[in-house]
């Protein structure tokens, strides 16, 4: 079965370089992966650099600096070296580019938006109206709607937010177990978190399991439970023991929509 990894971080600044990541996804038997650019970096270069002297094993989604005097163009010029996407939250702002103009961007030049933010702010009436302008933007909502960063309670916001599956230009990422429940006090031998609340349940009646890809979150997900742990919980849980399901939620989706 084909694993592809949809939200890893790596960098020669912050986080770790992408050896580190290529240890992990070899020591697990991941093929491919997509590497997200961390927040605040507008340099891409290492990542574009790294992706490209391996082949077609990675792919990057790209930011750009909200105060670019020329966003677009930046935007333009990193598809040319390479980009696959562009990193955008909810309500992202460019200085020198309208509300919805980077998003409509991305999709004339083919490129994937990777969407930050959490349940709230996917849920908002403002996300609605950049959603409505880009009907033909793919976007990819990442960490399951941000559920780590939702507010108590959580459930009206993340209902609200999967609604975003009646839109055909969304997909949606499924993290590890230790993003969504909380770690054990005894960390046992097996592999168990207690109270795990039925979000991928919910996503998965919402998106179906064509429109969901698995995403580690690696190196953030070692301070959770570890790479390893981030791909065996989701490909354990019987949310996705359906026929086929697995390979659509570790590595179909990503194909289709990534371009892998």
């Amino acid at each position: 079965m084909l694993i592809i990894d949809t939200h890893t971080h790596a960098g020669n600044n912050w986080f770790e370089p992408i050896e580190v990541l290529e240890f992990q996804m070899d020591r697990n038997g991941v093929d491919k992966a997509l590497l997200v650019q961390h927040g605040g970096t507008f340099d891409n270069g290492y990542l574009l650099d790294e992706a490209t002297k391996r082949g077609d094993r990675f792919k990057v989604a790209v930011l750009v600096d909200p105060e670019s005097v020329d966003p677009l163009g930046d935007l333009e010029r990193l598809a040319e070296q390479g980009a696959a996407g562009i990193r955008l939250s909810p309500d992202a702002e460019f200085v020198n580019a309208g509300p919805y103009d980077m998003w409509k961007l991305t999709g004339e030049l083919g490129l994937v938006v990777t969407c930050q933010g959490d349940p709230a702010r996917f849920a908002a009436d403002a996300f609605a109206k950049v959603m409505d302008a880009c009907p033909d933007t793919q976007v990819v909502i990442e960490h399951l709607a941000g559920i780590a960063a939702a507010h108590e309670p959580w459930e009206a916001d993340y209902e609200r937010a999967m609604k975003l599956a009646e839109r055909g230009n969304t997909t949606i990422k499924v993290p590890g177990l230790g993003e969504v429940a909380k770690r054990p006090s005894r960390l046992l031998p097996e592999l168990k978190f207690e109270d795990v609340p039925p979000v991928f349940e919910m996503a998965k009646d919402a998106f179906g399991v064509e429109r969901m890809m698995w995403g580690s979150d690696f190196p953030p997900a070692a301070g959770r439970e570890g790479y390893a742990n981030a791909l065996r919980g989701v490909m354990e849980h019987p949310a996705f023991a359906g026929d086929g399901e697995l390979e659509w939620l570790m590595g179909k989706a990503a194909v289709r929509i990534w371009g892998f």
